[in-house]
C-alpha cells in the first residue's frame, strides 16, 4: 500500500516519555492524512496511532501473525476459527452478552485470518471509549472458546465449503492454488476442507491461540478522535498488561510450483471459468514497483488494459479479464483471470498468451507508460478517505517494513519506472511457456476433454 505525492515527510524525532520510547512522524496529507506515533510497549506490543478528529470515532485494528499460513499439517481451518471465535465468548461474559454491550454502545466487533495473519477490528465513539475498550481488551485476552458456539461455527463453515463448490469461480481458484503451491499452507484453503473443518477441537483452537497470540507477534493501529493523553491514561494501560509469553518466531518456506499443468474441471455451465497463471514475486521485491507499472498495462487497468483492450472490446470474447501480482511476505502468485463461453475458451486463452509474449518482447508506448503512472499516483487518496483505511494502511507500512519515508519516496519510484524497465520485468516475471492453467467448464463444448 503506498501514500500519495500530496503526503510530504516533514520531521523526524523520538521522544522519551517513562518507560515509552515514541518515534514520531510528523507529515501532511492535504489535511486527510494526520501525523502518526510509534511506540513498543514492555510486552512487545507495537503501537502506531494517529489522530484523526472529523468524527468522534476511534478505530483499531490488531495484526497479528496467526494467519492461515501457520496451520498445522491436517487442521487447515484452524486460524480462521480460532480468530472467528474469539467473539464467542470470554472467561468472564457470553457471546449473547458480548452483543448487547457492543449494540449498546454502537460500537462494532469483527475477527477473522487471512492466509498470513489475523485482524481483529473495533470501532467505538469516543464517548464510549473507556467502557469498549474495556470489552475489546478481554476479548483479545480472555476468549473462552465455548464448545457449543465453536461447535455452530464449524457448522457453519462446512456449510459455506459446500456452497462454494458451486460457485465455479471458488473451484477454479482452489484448483490453481493447490496447483501452484501443492501440501503447503499457501496451497490450502484459509477456511479449510471439509476433512480438516471437520476434524478441528476446542483444544485445538486453545492450543493455536496460547501458540499465536502473543502481543510479541502483534501490531495495534489506533486511528481517530483521540489525543496524548487519553492515548497513555486510557488506552495502553488496557493492553500493557496482556502477558508477554515470548512465542520465538516462525520460520516458514513458501515455493511455487514451476511445472507446467493443466486442470480441467468438467461442469455443466454455459460459461468457462478459466485462470493462468504461475508463482509471483514478494512484496519486498526491488522489482515490485516495476511489476506495478507493467501489470496495469498488461492487465490490471481495467477497461485500458491490454488484455482487455484485445479480448473484450476488440474480439467480444469475455466481458471480464484481468491479471494481478499477489504479493506478500513470502512469494505470491501472477494470475490472469476471465470467463467466456465455452466454445471461445481456447481463443481467449491463447489470445492471453500472445499478449504476455508481447509484453516480453515489445516496449510498451509512452502513452500506456505515463497513463499508468497517473492511476497509480493519482488514485491513491481515494484509499485514504476513512478511518478504516488510514488505520489499514498505516498496518501495512509497519507489517511490510516500508518505513515512515515510504510516502515520500513511492511516486518517484513510480516515476522512476522507463519503458525499458516495464520489458525488463515482464521477462523477469511473466512465463508464457510454463504455467499452470485451470479450466472450469463444460469439457467437452470448450475442447478441452483429456
Amino acid at each position: 500500500m503506498v501514500w500519495p505525492q500530496s503526503l510530504k515527510l516533514r520531521k523526524w524525532f523520538t521522544l522519551t516519555s517513562g518507560a515509552l520510547t515514541w518515534i514520531v512522524l510528523s507529515c501532511g496529507f492535504l489535511n486527510a492524512m494526520p501525523p502518526a506515533q510509534r511506540v513498543v510497549l514492555s510486552n512487545g506490543l507495537i503501537v502506531i496511532t494517529s489522530e484523526e478528529h472529523a468524527l468522534p470515532f476511534v478505530t483499531f485494528k490488531i495484526l497479528l501473525h496467526a494467519g492461515a499460513r501457520r496451520d498445522p499439517a491436517g487442521q487447515g481451518g484452524l486460524a480462521s476459527l480460532t480468530a472467528r471465535a474469539l467473539l464467542f465468548g470470554t472467561q468472564k461474559q457470553s457471546m449473547a452478552s458480548i452483543n448487547e454491550q457492543l449494540d449498546y454502545i454502537g460500537a462494532s466487533l469483527s475477527a477473522d485470518a487471512g492466509r498470513d495473519y489475523a485482524v481483529i477490528s473495533f470501532r467505538v465513539l469516543k464517548k464510549d471509549l473507556a467502557d469498549g475498550l474495556k470489552l475489546f481488551a478481554e476479548v483479545l485476552t480472555q476468549p473462552a472458546f465455548p464448545v457449543e458456539e465453536v461447535a455452530n461455527e464449524k457448522a457453519r463453515t462446512l456449510a459455506a465449503i459446500r456452497a462454494s463448490e458451486d460457485r465455479p469461480g471458488e473451484v477454479a481458484e482452489k484448483a490453481f492454488l493447490k496447483a501452484l503451491y501443492g501440501a503447503g499452507p499457501y496451497g490450502q484453503p484459509v477456511i479449510g476442507t471439509k476433512e480438516s473443518v471437520e476434524n478441528l477441537t476446542v483444544d485445538g483452537l486453545r492450543q493455536f491461540y496460547d501458540s499465536c497470540y502473543d502481543p510479541n507477534n502483534s501490531i495495534m493501529v489506533i486511528v481517530g478522535d483521540l489525543g496524548e493523553k487519553e492515548l497513555k491514561d486510557t488506552v495502553l494501560p488496557r493492553f500493557s498488561g496482556w502477558q508477554k509469553r515470548g512465542l520465538p518466531a516462525a520460520t516458514l518456506e513458501i515455493k511455487a510450483e514451476s511445472t507446467k499443468k493443466t486442470i480441467a474441471i468438467d461442469r455443466p455451465l454455459t460459461q468457462a471459468n478459466l485462470i493462468l497463471g504461475h508463482g509471483g514475486i514478494k512484496r519486498d521485491n526491488p522489482d515490485f514497483y516495476a511489476v506495478t507499472v507493467m501489470n496495469y498495462i498488461f492487465g490490471g487497468g481495467g477497461l485500458t488494459s491490454r488484455l482487455m483492450q484485445e479480448i473484450r472490446e476488440r474480439r467480444g470474447l469475455a466481458y471480464s479479464v484481468y491479471s494481478g501480482f499477489d504479493t506478500g511476505k513470502y512469494q505470491g502468485s501472477f494470475q490472469i483471470v476471465l470467463q467466456t463461453k465455452n466454445a471461445s475458451a481456447r481463443d481467449a486463452i491463447q489470445l492471453a498468451l500472445t499478449e504476455m509474449s508481447r509484453m516480453r518482447t515489445q516496449l510498451v508506448s509512452e502513452k500506456e507508460l505515463d497513463g499508468a503512472k497517473k492511476y497509480l499516483i493519482g488514485s491513491f487518496p481515494l484509499r485514504l478517505i476513512t478511518q478504516d483505511g488510514i488505520a489499514s494502511f498505516l498496518m501495512q507500512v509497519e507489517y511490510q517494513n516500508l518505513g515512515f519515508d515510504y510516502a515520500e519516496r513511492y511516486p518517484g519510484l513510480i516515476q522512476a519506472v522507463t519503458t525499458d524497465d516495464v520489458l525488463r520485468v515482464a521477462r523477469a516475471y511473466l512465463y508464457p511457456e510454463n504455467y499452470i492453467f485451470v479450466a472450469v467448464a463444460n469439457l467437452k463444448e470448450a475442447g478441452l476433454e483429456q
